[in-house]
């Protein structure tokens, strides 16, 4: 007779079948044309799209689920997304012969209590047992690029770690029970108060409708929103280790390389060398596993136990703000109020020589304005026209660079508010206040 412990595994994995998404019967390869997915052309180890197909040879293989979300349209990661794909000899083999291997490709059925990470990447992956266990995530960007953190390298060097967390269940279930997430109120994307263009989202998936992994975090931004309860510290979402002061070797993926003077990391005694075993008990395999850890903590002055190679067991202090950072780079932050609609890139050195401008701040042209939408009419109401250069707010430098110039409205500003700005026009200045309405 089957022992509990199995019984329940088996009721787990059953249960997750049913939660995960389902792509209609047949519909890989039209799905594959009409997305226009390259790299899964030629690569026929991998599942397509298809999680009922992978639970269940992952339960019948005794193998761990290895998981590739993409969005297939979008230009980040795309280099990356080749290698593991469909480019590299070394990733084949291993994810073939080793794992279940799925390339998802649609967020609008996939489960979101079993599937959480940081949803502005544009390539992520998630190693999971067939009973629901999450063993690891693997993905992580910053303002420094999309591909900055990951590698080939980094990526074998996981998953070489998952098999051996793979091998040693359910024994270490205690180091795993928390790298999945609370059950969200909603199951899927579709399901989400804040989802924007639900009918859109039902039709057939194309590129023209597909729902975008940052359209989970859209729409967790649009509720946060409403929210009496809403802060700007909502959106520090998973922190790098660097924000304790960890500079991790991205290859090796938990080595710590730097120790930063006068951090919390610093002052708990961690060392160059030594490699983050655990955080706070959870068997760490990869930098996005530590950023896990962290975005489950709070804003506010908390404590993270980080479990070194060498130095065993440390206690981190951390103060309230520990988790701010450069977010400009999240595609998520486009769609969080105010909105100004106006398409501003920088000008070029030749026009600010030509300008006067000072070197070190920045200058925008509002290049476009959407009269189509409420702040882009509300920015022409408030005198801004096609061609200005937007020089200075409230009478200071700008950010340098687009993004921060956008961040900075969105973090310093709300709807109902006048926005301060001085732009260039036909050589002379004006000052522009322009309503911020959504």
């Amino acid at each position: 007779m089957p022992s509990p412990r199995s019984m329940l595994r088996w009721f787990a994995g059953v249960s997750l079948l049913l939660l995960v998404s389902l792509s209609p019967a047949g519909a890989e390869e039209s799905l594959r044309d009409r997305l226009k997915d390259e790299h899964a052309f030629g690569s026929d180890w991998w599942i397509y799209n298809d999680m009922a197909e992978a639970l269940a040879a992952a339960r019948e293989q005794n193998k761990p689920l290895f998981v590739t979300f993409r969005c297939v349209p979008c230009e980040d990661c795309k280099a990356f997304d080749a290698e593991v794909a469909s480019g590299s000899d070394v990733i084949a083999k291993l994810a073939s012969e080793k794992f279940i291997p799925i390339r998802q490709v649609e967020m609008k059925g996939v489960d979101l209590s079993q599937f959480q990470f940081d949803y502005d990447l544009n390539w992520a992956a998630m190693f999971i047992n067939a009973d629901g266990t999450v063993y690891a995530r693997y993905g992580t960007q910053s303002a420094e690029g999309a591909d900055a953190y990951n590698s080939i390298a980094g990526l074998k060097t996981t998953m070489e770690r998952v098999l051996e967390l793979h091998a040693n269940y359910p024994g270490n279930a205690d180091q795993l029970k928390d790298k999945r997430g609370a059950d969200k109120p909603y199951r899927t994307a579709l399901e989400m108060p804040g989802l924007r263009n639900k009918d859109r989202y039902r039709q057939l998936t194309s590129r023209a409708n597909c729902v975008h992994c940052h359209n989970i975090h859209d729409a967790e931004n649009f509720e946060l929103q409403k929210s009496d309860d809403f802060s700007h510290a909502m959106l520090w979402r998973y922190p790098l280790p660097d924000n304790i002061g960890l500079k991790i070797d991205a290859k090796n993926g938990r080595q710590i390389s730097e120790v930063v003077a006068g951090s919390p990391a610093a002052a708990a005694g961690l060392e160059p060398g030594e490699e983050v075993l655990l955080m706070n008990g959870q068997a760490i395999t990869s930098i996005a596993d530590m950023q896990w850890v962290l975005h489950n903590l709070p804003h506010e002055e908390t404590e993270v136990r980080v479990t070194g190679s060498r130095s065993g067991e440390k206690v981190l202090a951390l103060k309230t703000g520990w988790k701010k950072s450069d977010i400009s780079w999240r595609g998520s932050l486009w769609s969080l109020s105010p909105l100004l609609r106006v398409w501003t890139p920088a000008i070029e050195e030749e026009k600010r020589a030509e300008l006067g401008l000072e070197d070190g701040a920045g200058a925008f042209e509002a290049r476009w304005i959407n009269n189509g939408q409420p702040g882009g009419k509300a920015a022409l109401k408030g005198g801004l026209r096609k061609g200005d250069i937007i020089v200075a707010i409230d009478g200071k430098p700008l950010p340098e660079t687009t993004p921060h110039f956008q961040l900075h409205i969105k973090m310093n500003y709300k709807v109902g508010d006048q926005l301060p700005l001085t732009v260039i026009r036909n050589g002379k200045r004006r000052e522009l206040r322009i309503p911020l309405v959504e």
